[in-house]
């Protein structure tokens, strides 16, 4: 059952916190695969344990991979992939994209489905590429979920080519598993240009760390057949999460630090450190982690932050769109944030849903081809829906810090990517 509606706390002082962040979703969730189709056991050092990630571990465990936790560690150890087996993706873009593969390399049957939602978003292409690499599956024709991988415990690989614009990890699921495939792959994307590179660049860089051979071009990928090491796998703090809490700092003129960023990474997040700066934020990376401080506060009324718009493509950084667009509407000045038309299949229809909840409380958000304009207005209480999207509930966070009076509907979702956020969230509200 949905969790009741919550009160999102208002700022009545600037913030002055310290957030430490669970791990990356993209990075465990990608690990996890590594380490099943590895040649010996691994560790994966401060995972994220979440619903997507335990979905993930469970999805694996089904098919004979052993996963157990030390701690908060996880210990998996390699098996002979078999089914018959039930997968349950949920809502989860990398198990529902990464998983199939993984599939076709067991022998025998693994059915495949998930949420309701679920079943909406974009799954034809990658079926249609496991089909041309030598994977059986039976999806009745839809190119969606739910269907069955009939696996004969071998895939042969080689060329294919597959349009990749409705998500990169469609190209991710592929690459993950080629290793193990005969020939391995070559996969080439056509069409319009892949959202979230960096997420792209990420597999490719742990798929190099755990020993693969991966040779890029533009819009080409080649992974050579070969084993993959096990070991350890140390897990960066979720970047992308950190988003709601740097943003804070602008919304109510204070301070907030996420200890562990990185000062190299491939996390698409570490865009935030321009996009913020952008909208006035002071922004600084050093021994203590990233810091942003902001220079003026909301007010409680939206349109009076004391930052800026901004005017931004965030096509590589879509899943960012949620956040920045609630900071947008409390700024000073109009944004408009494009290149992310991607995001109508997301976990719901981003664009729309941020449109209908962030015009609902007064503001004035239009929808455009490829993303949103955003005018500040002076926004009032309501509540806000939040779809079963993660994001969404980060999004209507932020918007309470200055405005009082938002009720947000099934805060729980949240638990997809960030299981205590509104513990971490608290102190983003000083007591008065």
């Amino acid at each position: 059952m949905p969790s009741p509606h919550w009160s999102a706390p208002v700022a009545h002082a600037p913030v002055d916190a310290v957030v430490p962040l669970p791990g990356s979703k993209s990075m465990t969730n990608r690990a996890l695969i590594l380490a099943a189709l590895a040649d010996a056991p691994s560790r994966i050092i401060r995972p994220l344990h979440s619903r997507d990630t335990e979905l993930m571990a469970d999805a694996l465990r089904a098919l004979g991979v052993g996963i157990g936790e030390d701690f908060a560690d996880w210990q998996v150890v390699p098996g002979e992939l078999a089914g018959p087996a039930r997968v349950d993706v949920g809502l989860a873009g990398t198990v529902m994209r990464f998983l199939p593969p993984v599939a076709a390399l067991a022998s025998g049957e693994v059915a495949v489905d998930g949420d309701p939602r679920a079943r909406e978003r974009p799954m034809g292409p990658i079926i249609t590429a496991l089909r041309a690499l030598g994977a059986v599956i039976d999806d009745g024709g839809r190119g969606a979920l739910p269907f069955t991988v009939r696996g004969t415990g071998a895939v042969n690989g080689g060329r294919v080519v597959i349009d990749a614009s409705g998500s990169s990890q469609l190209v991710s699921g592929l690459l993950l598993a080629a290793p193990r495939f005969e020939k391995g792959v070559e996969v080439r994307h056509e069409g319009p240009p892949v959202p979230s590179a960096p997420h792209l660049a990420m597999t490719v860089q742990m798929l190099r760390d755990a020993g693969a051979s991966v040779e890029t071009e533009h819009d080409l990928w080649r992974v050579a057949p070969g084993p993959l090491r096990g070991g350890e796998r140390v897990i960066e703090p979720d970047l992308s999460n950190a988003a709601q809490f740097l943003g804070a700092a602008l919304v109510t003129g204070g301070r907030v630090t996420v200890p562990g960023w990185p000062g190299e990474t491939t996390q698409p997040g570490d865009a935030l450190r321009g996009l913020l700066a952008q909208m006035g934020a002071g922004v600084t990376h050093g021994p203590d982690g990233l810091t942003v401080r902001g220079s003026g506060g909301s007010g409680g009324s939206g349109g009076s932050g004391g930052f800026q718009g901004l005017d931004a493509d965030l096509h590589e950084v879509g899943e960012l769109t949620p956040v920045l667009a609630a900071l947008a509407a409390l700024a000073d000045s109009p944004s408009r944030l494009t290149g992310i038309a991607h995001l109508r299949g997301h976990e719901t229809d981003r664009l729309a849903a941020l449109v209908t909840e962030i015009n609902g409380l007064g503001g004035d958000v239009r929808e455009l081809p490829d993303g949103l304009e955003i005018n500040p207005r002076p926004l009032r209480g309501g509540v806000f829906r939040t779809y079963d999207d993660h994001r969404m509930v980060m999004a209507a966070a932020m918007l309470g810090l200055a405005v009082p009076g938002i009720e947000v509907e099934n805060p729980g979702t949240v638990g997809k990517t960030l299981p205590n956020f509104t513990e971490l969230w608290a102190p983003m509200a000083a007591p008065a």
